[in-house]
């Protein structure tokens, strides 16, 4: 515990200095930019952007990517509160009440909401990351075959339970994305699976992607009637 307070504290003393503050809003403002086009994502962003740290400092640069994450995660939002279009996959659920409040004209005061709380919940992430981080990578390397086969039970039976009454419907959903995941190189055998001769296949669908996209469709369709 005192071992991992220390090292925060240094952390600190070089996050603050004024050229690491420099980076921080520097990749914050072009993470939010990156966070504003749909699909591409923190990810997609960080690897364009990763010509930008050549030549400095290995703090500066990983402070000016984690500048980038956090600003596409939050600009994920923007676009959720005022087109109904998600900017990134973690953004699909600020659609269900920031295009709401937009509707309403409050697209001010749900932007600020996101923005507050994107602060809140990554400090927080943060600081818990720092203290149970170690722990959880001990625990991560004994997970074997039988618990990740059961934890993606737990994750298909937990999506099939969100549908609430219409079971058939989240049922349905569940068989149409393991059908998308099977197609593509299976990676323990190298096997093509479903690629009916189209190369393009071998890579697999982005279901992420995908399901964004529906969420564009949606509303383009919405908007054409």
């Amino acid at each position: 515990m005192v071992e991992t307070f220390q090292h925060l504290i240094f952390g600190f003393s070089i996050a603050l200095e004024p050229v690491n503050l420099l980076y921080a809003f520097l990749g914050c403002l072009v993470g939010t930019l990156i966070g504003v086009l749909p699909g591409l994502g923190p990810a997609g962003g960080m690897a364009l952007l990763i010509p930008l740290i050549y030549g400095k400092a290995p703090a500066s640069a990983v402070i000016l990517l984690a500048g980038i994450y956090y600003g596409a995660m939050y600009g994920g939002s923007t676009t959720s509160i005022l087109l109904n279009l998600p900017g990134e996959a973690a953004s699909v659920v600020t659609t269900l009440d920031g295009y709401q409040m937009a509707k309403k004209g409050r697209a001010g005061p749900a932007l600020c909401i996101a923005a507050i709380g994107s602060f809140i919940a990554g400090t927080i992430s943060v600081v818990l990351l720092m203290f149970i981080g170690p722990p959880m990578a001990h625990f991560a390397l004994k997970f074997g075959p039988a618990e990740s086969f059961a934890l993606m039970v737990f994750g298909l039976s937990t999506v099939s339970s969100l549908a609430g009454s219409s079971l058939i419907k989240g049922a349905v959903a569940t068989i149409l994305g393991l059908m998308l995941a099977t197609i593509g190189v299976d990676l323990p055998t190298g096997i093509n699976r479903y690629i009916f001769g189209i190369d393009k296949l071998m890579e697999g669908f982005d279901i992420i992607v995908a399901a964004i996209g529906l969420f564009a469709v949606s509303e383009i369709f919405m908007a054409l009637e």
